[in-house]
């Protein structure tokens, strides 16, 4: 039982242990913490990359409202005016706590794996731009990928911001994702974009960035994120990564853009046309997978559905992106720890949502 004092865990354990007046038994239900998305493009017809605040609201609230009480908002590649214009929109709701900071996907990726993203609006590693782009705060992570120019003195800038480096949308080679994999980490904190996607395939003769992040990963040294919604990854896959780096090197992220919680249709994200049918979102034109449609509650059911223990799939989505992130009062039920809880039943469908304490509608 989970017992909230103001906006804190008051006590978490058996009831056994709890000396309070106990509430009547809740049978078949399921006490885990607010869970905690690193990647995450809106929702409820909302995209973090649009101009409107209403939907941006909207997108955060759908998730919040699903579980997700700690929320990183996922920009895409765009010109550097239309970045910084999407970073004063989202400061304000980062600042209010709506939003748990924003991550920039992009804009120094690889065109070859842009998948979803813009070609037109990708850049060579720029430092300066980078610079720019940090100084007025708000952003927690940025994607970019190892091959990219100046790829080593971008993750510096993001050090001296306390903002986390990712690597993803590459095409780098095993050995070149390996030495910046070893620069990053040496100097902090480090994760993986999407494991797989946005990336070559591991071959036998061409690992590529796959194995040099799974083996960094199995060394303590990265976390991986995956998008485990059963169109990103197959269940196999997803599970193979957990046997072989454990959950403590994983964050389940939904990748989730506007069409989240919509019926199928046209939608966008960023400047790119998107169409969703049988809840899989593509690019309009070309037909690559363009975000994902599920909450992350929905990717932690999916993890549990590929076999993955169900202990596992919530620390990957709560302790280990928290940690991630440095947030250590989040995505856990300690005493002191922040009260965000996530009630859901048997089948892991949300029945109840606390946020700092606070009931909110399911």
């Amino acid at each position: 039982m989970v017992a909230v004092v103001d906006d804190r865990v008051g006590y978490a354990g058996p009831a056994a242990g709890f000396t309070g007046d106990l509430p009547p038994a809740a049978p078949d239900r399921l006490l885990l913490p607010g869970l905690v998305d690193l990647h995450c493009h809106g929702g409820a017809g909302g995209g973090f990359p649009d101009d409107d605040l209403p939907a941006v609201r909207a997108a955060a609230g759908h998730h919040r409202h699903h579980g997700t009480t700690t929320l990183v908002a996922s920009l895409v590649s765009a010109p550097a005016e239309h970045l910084h214009r999407r970073l004063d929109l989202l400061r304000p709701l980062v600042d209010a706590g709506e939003l748990a900071g924003v991550h920039l996907e992009g804009p120094f990726l690889a065109e070859a794996r842009c998948g979803a993203q813009d070609p037109t609006a990708l850049l060579p590693g720029d430092p300066r731009l980078l610079e720019e782009l940090l100084a007025g705060g708000g952003v927690v992570s940025v994607t970019l990928a190892p091959e990219t120019a100046h790829a080593d003195e971008l993750v510096e800038v993001c050090r001296a911001r306390g903002v986390l480096p990712s690597f993803g949308h590459t095409d780098a080679t095993a050995a070149r994702t390996a030495e910046a994999l070893r620069a990053a980490a040496a100097t902090g904190r480090v994760s993986a974009t999407h494991l797989f996607n946005g990336m070559p395939p591991m071959l036998s003769r061409a690992p590529g960035p796959v194995a040099a992040c799974l083996a960094a990963a199995g060394r303590g040294e990265l976390v991986v994120e995956l998008v485990a919604d059963g169109v990103h990854l197959a269940p196999e896959t997803v599970a193979m990564v957990f046997d072989l780096v454990g959950p403590a090197q994983v964050a389940l992220v939904s990748d989730a853009m506007a069409a989240a919680g919509m019926p199928d249709g046209d939608y966008r994200l960023g400047a790119l046309p998107v169409t969703v049918r049988d809840r899989v979102a593509r690019l309009t034109t070309g037909g690559a997978v363009a975000g994902g449609t599920a909450r992350l509650v929905d990717v932690v059911r999916s993890t549990v559905a590929a076999g993955v223990p169900l202990a596992d799939a919530v620390r990957a989505a709560t302790q280990t992106p928290a940690d991630l992130l440095g947030r250590t009062g989040a995505g856990r039920l300690v005493p002191g720890a922040r009260a965000d809880v996530l009630v859901t039943d048997a089948e892991l469908e949300p029945v109840a949502v606390l946020a700092a304490g606070r009931p909110l509608e399911v």
